[in-house]
This record gives C-alpha cells, sequence and structure tokens, in this order.
C-alpha cells in the first residue's frame, strides 16, 4: 500500500519539494565557528539569521550546535513541534530556503518520517526555545539525487528556531456518540492507539459531505489556521479498500489545514474538537474529482477515520 499523505496538502520544504530559494544572499567570509559556518548576522533566537559560506571540506557527519539554549521540554520522537529555519548549502553563500520570510512557521511530527533524517536525528533532545545549527551530510539529507536547488551529495547547514512542542497522545478519547444511520460506515470506538475498525455498507455512498462525530471529546475546536496532527485510516467506498493507514507506521501525520488540497478533508475536520475521533465521507467533488491519484480511482467517494490528536 503506498503512502497518499504528499497527496492532501500543498508540498512542504523537507517533505516532497524545496520551496523557491531565497533572493538573500549570506556572507561571502569563510569564517566559521567550531567548524560551523558562523552566523554573521540576525544570531538571536527569533532572528533571521545570516550564514557565511562553510570552511573547507564538511563534516561526513551530522553535527549539531545549540547557538543558544531554551528552557522548554527537550523534544522527543512523536511530539508536534513548530520552527522556523533557515537552509543553505556548505558550499554556498545563498539560502535555498527559509520561513523567517514567509513568517510562517513549520509545523512537523519528530521522527515521523515527514523531513529529512539529519532533522529528525539533529533536533531530538533539543529544548523548547533553543536555537541550534545542524550539519547535515548528503545521506542523511537529500543523497545522490538533490532536490531543486539543491544539488547531488550537498552538505546541508540550518539554523533552527525550536518555538513549541506538543507531546501526542496515542489514541483519541471522549464522548460515544451513536452511529445509528445504517447508509453511513461504521468506525470502532476503541482507544488501544491501533486503527479503528471502518465498516462500510453495501449501498451507494451519500452526495454530500459527512463530518460525525465518533468519540467527541471536550478539546478546542479545530480552526482553519491550526496544523493539527493526525492518526487516520483512508478507504474507497466502492469494494471497501482501503489505500492508507497512518496506525501501520506508527507515525502521525501533521497538516496545515490552510494548505490541505482535499477539500473534503479540510471542511471535515474545521470546528472539530480536538481530541475527537471523526467519521468523514467525502464526495468525488470534494476528493480527487475525476482524476485517479494512486490506487484511487477516478470518481471515487472517500471514507476516512481520523482522530485529531492535537493542534499545533
Amino acid at each position: 500500500m503506498r503512502r497518499i499523505a504528499g497527496l492532501l496538502v500543498a508540498p512542504l520544504l523537507l517533505l516532497s519539494a524545496v520551496a523557491c530559494g531565497s533572493d538573500d544572499k549570506a556572507s561571502d567570509s569563510a569564517s566559521s565557528k567550531n567548524g560551523f559556518p558562523a552566523i554573521t548576522a540576525g544570531a538571536k533566537f527569533g532572528e533571521k539569521p545570516t550564514l557565511s559560506k562553510g570552511e573547507g571540506d564538511p563534516p561526513k557527519e551530522l553535527k549539531t550546535d545549540v547557538i543558544s539554549e531554551g528552557d522548554g521540554a527537550k523534544l522527543k520522537n512523536g511530539d508536534a513541534i513548530q520552527v522556523n529555519y533557515l537552509g543553505q548549502a556548505w558550499d554556498s553563500t545563498k539560502p535555498f530556503d527559509n520561513s523567517f520570510d514567509r513568517k510562517q512557521p513549520f509545523d512537523l511530527t519528530l521522527g515521523a518520517g515527514m523531513v529529512i533524517q539529519g532533522w529528525d536525528k539533529g533536533l531530538v533532545g533539543q529544548k523548547v526555545g533553543s536555537r541550534v545549527e545542524l550539519v547535515i551530510p548528503p545521506e542523511l539529507g537529500y543523497g545522490e539525487q538533490g532536490q531543486g536547488d539543491i544539488k547531488p551529495n550537498a552538505t546541508l547547514v540550518f539554523v533552527v528556531d525550536i518555538l513549541k512542542a506538543t507531546q501526542i497522545p496515542a489514541s483519541a478519547k471522549g464522548t460515544e456518540v451513536a452511529q445509528d444511520n445504517t447508509d453511513l460506515p461504521k468506525v470502532g470506538v476503541k482507544t488501544d492507539g491501533k486503527a479503528p475498525t471502518v465498516t462500510i455498507p453495501k449501498g451507494d455512498p451519500p452526495k454530500k459531505l459527512v463530518s460525525n462525530y465518533v468519540l467527541e471529546s471536550d478539546g478546542e475546536v479545530v480552526k482553519e489556521s491550526d496544523s493539527v496532527v493526525v492518526n487516520y485510516v483512508g478507504m474507497i467506498w466502492k469494494g471497501a479498500k482501503e489505500f492508507d493507514n497512518t496506525y501501520t507506521t506508527g507515525k502521525t501525520q501533521t497538516f496545515p489545514l490552510s494548505q490541505v488540497t482535499l477539500k473534503g478533508l479540510k471542511n471535515g475536520l474545521i470546528d472539530k474538537k480536538v481530541g475527537s475521533r471523526v467519521l468523514l465521507v467525502i464526495p468525488p467533488d470534494q476528493a480527487f474529482g475525476d482524476q485517479q491519484q494512486q490506487a484511487i480511482p477516478k470518481n471515487s467517494t472517500l471514507v476516512f477515520a481520523v482522530d485529531i490528536l492535537a493542534k499545533v
């Protein structure tokens, strides 16, 4: 079963495509600190940094330098975190991307494989409120293939500000809501962290979006401006075929709702409460329409059972 998470949201840096390169030029100085390219301007947490070019041959292994240490909790795999960053190749004076100019921090689940390995490995154990510099060898970055403006076998340098982190529960929890409409799929209510069962009826699917609580929590209401951390099972109504399942990988997904391209998924989660389990039945006009997507035939009605674990 192929993962389709990348089809649900617009591509982000470190997920599947590098955003357009920055026009800002870094310092041409060969200055460095402890073998790391030096920050020549904007050194404080929260400021957009300017990086010098790397000096000499880059290190062969992952290097992490804590520029300023925060006083928050240490990051663990499975945490939903929010960061600002600037990325630059070791041998370049020009950043290939940064979130500071966009004024939109980047959200991810640490250790979930959403980002290059150098991030997942280099950020674990760092404290919220810290600014760290990462030097990432090619095998923990984009390797031999490169990516966008990033050349093959490039060593990457990132300055990362860790803004916040949220611990993610294993499952949705809440009050069971009656599932008494026999024309709709029925979703299991176990809260053991495993994928809930989804039973799809034999009849025709509804023509309009369905977004119903299965377990209703008392958490905060999700807004369009939020990023949500979810686990989900995705199925095709016709044939009751599963096409995606985050539970099988043990890795949650973090979606900035403003960038979700699957209209029914976005609309179905807005105004639902964090901590809840939700059934979504998405008609073709709010799914992929007349376009086939990997294992999903065109004009398919999709069914999702979604645990809204957190928002960041």
